[in-house]
C-alpha cells in the first residue's frame, strides 16, 4: 500500500484471512502453552473478524450485488456453523485428545468459507462500490472489531442487528474474562 492510500475493506479482510490461515498452520505444529495461546489468538481473531463482516460487509453486499441476499445467506449459514464449532472447540480445550482432529476439520471449513467470500462476495462488492466507499468500509470494520466480542457466541445470531445489540455487552464481558485469564496465567507461571 502506498503512502496516502487508505486500505480498502476487501484488502483488509483478505489480509485477515491470510492471518487466520497462518494461525491454523502454527496451531497444527504447536504444543502446550504455545498451542493454547495460539488457539486463544485464533478465537479472538475469528470472533472479531466475523462480527465485523456481519455488521459492515454483508449488509452492503445484500444491497449492492446481484443475488446479494442469496450469497450472504449462504455465508451467514457457514459463519453460524463456524461459531458453534469454535465454541465447542473452546469448551473442549487444546489438551483434549479429539481437539486436533476437530480443529483440522474446522480449519478446512473456515478456509473454504474464506474462499467463498473471496470468490463470490468480494469481487462483486469491488465492482459495485467506489474506492472511497471501500475505504470507508475498512474504517467501519476496524471500529466494529474494536467493539466486537472476543469469543464465538453462537446463540447471539449472525445478523448485523444482533451483533450491534448483543456485541458490545458481550465484548465487555469477554474482554474482562480475557484480562482475568491473562492475569491468572501470568501469576501461575511465577509459582
Amino acid at each position: 500500500m502506498t503512502a496516502g492510500v487508505k486500505q480498502d475493506v476487501l484488502d483488509l479482510l483478505v489480509e485477515q484471512h491470510s492471518q487466520i490461515k497462518a494461525l491454523f498452520g502454527q496451531l497444527g505444529r504447536a504444543q502446550g502453552v504455545q498451542k493454547r495461546e495460539l488457539f486463544e489468538d485464533l478465537v479472538r481473531l475469528l470472533a472479531v473478524h466475523e462480527s465485523a463482516e456481519e455488521i459492515v460487509v454483508h449488509p452492503s453486499a445484500r444491497r449492492k450485488i446481484d443475488r446479494g441476499e442469496a450469497v450472504v445467506k449462504k455465508l451467514e449459514h457457514e459463519e453460524d456453523q463456524a461459531k458453534h464449532e469454535l465454541a465447542a472447540l473452546y469448551d473442549l480445550g487444546v489438551e483434549h485428545p479429539d481437539f486436533d482432529a476437530r480443529l483440522a476439520r474446522f480449519a478446512d471449513a473456515v478456509v473454504e468459507h474464506a474462499s467463498h467470500e473471496e470468490l463470490q462476495e468480494f469481487p462483486a462488492l469491488r465492482q459495485n462500490s467506489s474506492p472511497a466507499q471501500l475505504a470507508r468500509m475498512a474504517g467501519a470494520v476496524r471500529a466494529a472489531e474494536a467493539m466486537a466480542p472476543t469469543r464465538a457466541h453462537p446463540h447471539s445470531g449472525e445478523s448485523a442487528a444482533a451483533n450491534l445489540v448483543a456485541g458490545p455487552p458481550m465484548a465487555v464481558f469477554d474482554r474482562m474474562r480475557d484480562a482475568v485469564r491473562d492475569w491468572r496465567q501470568s501469576h501461575s507461571d511465577r509459582d
